[in-house]
């Protein structure tokens, strides 16, 4: 069986290492040439919440050949379809390309590789790219933090899923989801939260929850999410066994402050890590908003239930990208429109 992973960038380092520490043999590929040319020299080097070398299999996209069985994508999803295209003439007749990208991909790969091809994983943990074979583990090594959600998109052969699940369950706890919407959308709720304030902020996930303004609107962010989510039929999946709903969602002002309290406590094993979108924005380009906060509205839009502060999220950022700003505490002032005096006392 021939496996890759296509983005070896934060977590793709991170879990191709892994792997290969655990004898399996797969290629990582990237398009960074540097980050290629040190994993090919001195092998991955993961450090944070670890700290580790790996001799792995590095290549650059031109130096594929062959087909793969399992293709595991974790790019950005800006260039989706191009690279998904590339991917199909890399893909075995019966391989499966599983995509680990954040929000609601498996449409848009399924679209060119049919749905029996595609299966989806969210992953709950997180990892900063530091290049030149050097990636940082910001979330606890243990099974239970180290999560992944798996699910088929379509008539997926089960042993695919099954040999999927057996591979990831080598670096961590792996759930098949039945109801993998669901599943996606639960990550998709933290992401929007904590990955998009991230992103605005220039800040650890655990500052946001720590400041009571940044943690306000995130618990704003995330009720958006859980309404949105209900008026669209979807059912949001825990995440590492925590109802999240049950935990985060309120109508009463009591429920409202008792979530309130709850997110830093929720936030403390993820509490350094920052978004890839910011490591982006701070990089000059452009980050996968769209595919993020950017759905949370699409879906607000298409059943005509307000999104205010995802929103403003998705418009900070693109005024980060257009250099009208910079990730800094300052653009907490674009949601003071929404946010009264009242709400933080």
């Amino acid at each position: 069986m021939r496996l890759a992973i296509y983005g070896a960038g934060a977590m793709g380092t991170v879990l191709g290492a892994y792997l290969a520490k655990a004898g399996i043999e797969i290629d990582l590929i990237t398009r960074n040439t540097e980050h290629i040319a040190a994993l090919k020299k001195d092998g991955a080097h993961i450090i944070g919440k670890v700290d580790f070398w790996q001799e792995v299999n590095a290549l650059l996209p031109e130096e594929m050949e062959g087909k793969y069985d399992i293709i595991f994508l974790i790019t950005k999803q800006l260039d989706n379809r191009s690279i998904v295209k590339g991917l199909k003439e890399h893909l075995q007749d019966d391989g499966v390309i599983c995509t680990m990208q954040n929000g609601l991909p498996e449409l848009s790969v399924s679209e060119i590789v049919g749905e029996e091809r595609t299966a989806g994983c969210a992953m709950a943990w997180g990892a900063t790219m530091h290049g030149h074979g050097v990636s940082e583990l910001t979330t606890e090594p243990a099974r239970e933090t180290l999560t992944f959600s798996l699910g088929s998109f379509g008539n997926i052969k089960q042993d695919k899923i099954s040999t999927i699940r057996d591979l990831l369950s080598i670096m961590g706890n792996v759930t098949v989801e039945p109801n993998f919407i669901g599943a996606r959308w639960a990550k998709l709720l933290v992401n929007s939260a904590f990955s998009g304030l991230s992103a605005i902020l220039g800040e650890t996930f655990g500052a946001i929850a720590k400041n009571r303004k940044s943690r306000l609107i995130a618990q704003k962010i995330m009720k958006e999410c859980i309404d949105v989510a209900k008026v669209a039929n979807i059912k949001i999946e825990p995440i590492q066994g925590k109802d999240v709903v049950k935990l985060l969602d309120y109508k009463s002002r009591v429920k409202q402050q008792l979530s309130f309290m709850i997110i830093p406590i929720a936030m403390k094993k993820h509490k350094d890590l920052k978004s890839s979108m910011l490591q982006d924005l701070l990089k000059g380009k452009k980050c996968e908003i769209e595919a993020i906060n950017g759905v949370v509205s699409a879906y607000g839009r298409r059943h005509s239930w307000p999104t205010p502060f995802n929103d403003r999220i998705v418009e900070v950022v693109r005024e980060i990208e257009s250099g009208e700003r910079k990730p800094s505490w300052k653009n907490l002032e674009r949601f003071d429109e929404f946010v009264s005096k009242k709400n933080l006392s």
